[in-house]
């Protein structure tokens, strides 16, 4: 355990000297997971049980497991880094390798130009126009990703397994941009799919006296009549007026969505069940908070043309009557969730209630909301796939599993906003804007700007072919002169045309890490300071 140190307060030169060798030390270790030929990271464990280390091939984990260096100057130029690498990690899941070496790149690059006399803040205002000159550029290289085809060469770029390279492509040329995918464990050796039909929501059957005998089967109705509300049924007396009025209305079945059940609300539900009348079938309301349970009500009101009972609105149903009730072809239900078939909603409606969510799902910024939202669309717009993953050990199950996620992720990030040429050539393509702008600059600041730009945009691609054994330098002469689709496949080891290999990078995915690199670099390079607290411990180290 580290000794106990003083506040203190360090200036330059010390700041970027320190700063400096705390990227260097994270981003290092980040490094070599850059690329299809890329190595790993041997992480001690954390559970001190475990004897083997840890073994890591994913930036994002690799800098959530680093936590602190020793040196504290260093440790926060290492933190600065660790917070723009997790935040990235969170919402996109992918490319956290070819952010951390952009940012060291620019960062090294602007540095030696500060040292020299240069000024920061004139020299950050330049990194930010170039910045939207990059972005620019790789906006217009986007290829759409259409067909199980194109979809499967991304996956492969992605994960390097043709059988989960198949299930994924096969997967989001289903689902679309917005459906659902439910990766799980599975203990067989090989990886299966299931697809689910119609619309699909997290809320099982209320207790097990409302299941089958077995708990692991579904329980169905046919031509159900759909009951919707947010209270929790104490009292099973305020159930008869909704037996009541379905009796009288020559409902089929009916299927009651509610926050809670009472036991004697549900045993009234098994007796009327008993007596072979129409079906009654109770499940809980989707969502873990108000919010989300409000959320739910609205899409399934939409969804099924029922009303809303809501408790805070002062709703009663001592007076329901028929046409307040939703309507279903199918419903069926078990234990951990319930869906629908041919919902009875106004499909106009629902395509209108759609089209809000994806545009309130674009101007989120925070990854949980996204994902609520996500999640939403797709349980409304109907069909899931739940792909399971297996494997040999636990172990490999699980870095399996966590492989799957992450290529997802990604894939969703492309489906919505395309794909540009992979392996580092998208943004070696960025390079010929940059130098219009640099022969064209006005001050010595804009040009050492648009200089520590054109050299970053090289280095991901440098990266990728030293990782692979091969001389950077031979390898970009050789792609000197060869069409905006042509670059280095380092697996076959030959000049490709990067669209029909497959190797492909995610838009969104893309675009993420260039603005968090230049955005994070310009940043770090105007600080001029560091101020160190006595117990650094105690006011709460990044997690």
């Amino acid at each position: 355990m580290k000794a106990k140190q003083k506040p203190g307060i360090v200036f330059q030169p010390q700041v970027h000297r320190a700063m400096q060798q705390g990227i260097y030390k994270l981003v290092s270790a980040i490094r070599p997971t850059l690329g299809p030929l890329a190595g790993g990271v041997a992480i001690d464990p954390l559970n001190v049980a475990e004897v083997l280390p840890e073994y890591l091939d994913d930036g994002g984990l690799i800098a959530r497991r680093i936590i602190e260096l020793q040196d504290r100057d260093e440790d926060m130029g290492a933190m600065l880094v660790r917070s723009m690498i997790t935040r990235h990690y969170e919402r996109v899941g992918d490319g956290t390798a070819t952010l951390a070496v952009l940012f060291e790149a620019i960062f090294n690059t602007g540095i030696r130009y500060i040292t020299a006399g240069g000024n920061a803040m004139q020299m950050r205002r330049y990194l930010d126009e170039g910045l939207l000159l990059i972005l620019k550029a790789l906006d217009s290289m986007v290829v759409p990703l259409v067909g199980p085809s194109a979809l499967t060469r991304l996956a492969y770029s992605l994960c390097r397994q043709e059988d989960m390279a198949e299930l994924m492509g096969e997967a989001f040329d289903l689902i679309g941009e917005y459906g659902r995918l439910d990766i799980r464990e599975d203990y067989g050796r090989v990886l299966r799919r299931e697809y689910v039909e119609g619309n699909y929501f997290h809320g099982g059957l209320f207790p097990r006296i409302m299941q089958p005998e077995e708990s692991t089967a579904r329980a169905s109705v046919e031509n159900a009549a759909i009951f919707l509300c947010d209270f929790e049924i104490d009292e099973h007396r305020d159930l008869f007026p909704i037996l009541q009025m379905a009796k009288e209305a020559n409902v089929p079945a009916l299927v009651i969505i509610a926050r809670n059940l009472s036991e004697a609300a549900t045993s009234l539900l098994v007796a009327h069940n008993r007596m072979n009348l129409f079906k009654v079938m109770g499940v809980k309301l989707p969502g873990l908070n108000a919010e989300d349970r409000m959320g739910a009500l609205d899409d399934l009101s939409v969804l099924t043309g029922a009303k809303a009972f809501v408790k805070i609105a002062g709703d009663s149903w001592v007076n329901i009557h028929a046409a307040q009730l939703g309507q279903a072809r199918r419903v069926w239900a078990d234990k951990w969730q319930f869906g629908m078939v041919n919902p009875g909603g106004d499909p106009r409606k629902v395509r209108q209630h759609v089209q809000r969510l994806k545009t309130t799902y674009q101007s989120l910024l925070d990854l949980e909301d996204r994902k609520k939202i996500q999640e939403r669309i797709g349980s409304l717009q109907g069909g899931s796939v739940t792909l399971w993953i297996g494997g040999f050990t636990e172990p490999e199950i699980n870095a399996r599993k966590s492989q799957a996620q992450r290529a997802a992720l990604t894939m969703r990030a492309a489906v919505q906003e395309g794909a540009v040429p992979g392996g580092g050539l998208a943004l070696l393509k960025c390079k010929s804007v940059l130098e219009t702008r640099y022969r064209r600059a006005g001050s010595v600041d804009e040009r050492a700007a648009y200089g520590c730009l054109l050299e970053a945009l090289e280095a991901p691609a440098r990266v990728i072919y030293q990782n692979a054994g091969y001389e950077p330098g031979e390898v970009l002469a050789q792609l000197n002169g060869k069409s905006s689709l042509s670059g280095f496949d380092v697996v076959r080891g030959r000049v490709v045309n990067m669209m029909d290999a497959g190797i492909l990078d995610s838009l969104m995915v893309l675009k993420s890490a260039v603005r968090n690199a230049v955005s994070t670099a310009a940043l770090a390079l105007t600080i001029d300071s560091l101020v160190h607290v006595a117990a650094p411990e105690m006011v709460g180290k990044p997690t």
